[in-house]
């Protein structure tokens, strides 16, 4: 949206007023003289006459642990969604999707820029389970113990590690992830998070 346009909406004032509002330096963006038309980024403050017509969007980022039996939906109308669990305000974007019977890591971010970017990149992001099955296992993956392994995907088809085990004649048990790329679930119980900085996550793309 252009600055003009958000004046005419909020003050409710004509286009000729809004040109005439910025040319008398009576609108600031971020603190500074806005310049006519010029393109506001969600990020962007905007104040007339020294009043807060809108304030920035500030991104946050956070790694969360998905407890088992949650939805990785927003729909209110799904019991047992994420945006009944997840306290932050606004509208946000689950990155790293688990089914209902999984649990561990997502991504969480209110920056729909960001989230575009890890979405195109997801089948390049190392992501890692830990898998517990209902038979003893061979030496062929990495094991935990007798019915326990690690495995670590780049690509996130659905259901991958259940279709897989199913194939090898195993049920799987448990199945929780552990880490998306170098972002991991270290520190977290079941519906708990932690906030990530834009640097923690961006690299990885």
């Amino acid at each position: 949206m252009k600055v003009n346009d958000l004046l005419v909406k909020l003050c409710r004032v004509s286009k000729d007023e809004a040109s005439s509002y910025i040319e008398n330096n009576r609108v600031q963006v971020n603190g500074r003289k806005a310049v006519q038309k010029e393109y506001l980024l969600e990020t962007d403050a905007v104040e007339q006459d020294g009043k807060l017509l809108r304030e920035a969007v500030v991104y946050r980022y956070y790694a969360f642990y998905k407890p088992r039996g949650i939805e990785c939906t927003l729909n209110p109308a799904i019991a047992n969604n994420l945006r009944e669990l997840i306290p932050f305000p606004g509208h946000f974007y689950p990155v790293g999707r688990l089914d209902k019977q999984s649990e561990g890591l997502l991504l969480i971010t209110n920056d729909g820029d960001l989230y575009q970017q890890i979405a195109l990149s997801e089948n390049r992001k190392k992501k890692e389970y830990e898998v517990t099955v209902n038979k003893a296992l061979s030496d062929v993956v990495t094991r935990i113990d007798s019915h326990s392994f690690r495995i670590i995907l780049t690509q996130g088809l659905n259901r991958q590690i259940r279709r897989m085990c199913h194939t090898l004649g195993l049920e799987v048990n448990s199945l929780k992830r552990i880490r998306i790329s170098s972002v991991t679930l270290d520190g977290l119980k079941p519906g708990e998070y932690r906030e990530l900085r834009i640097e923690d996550i961006s690299p990885n793309l």
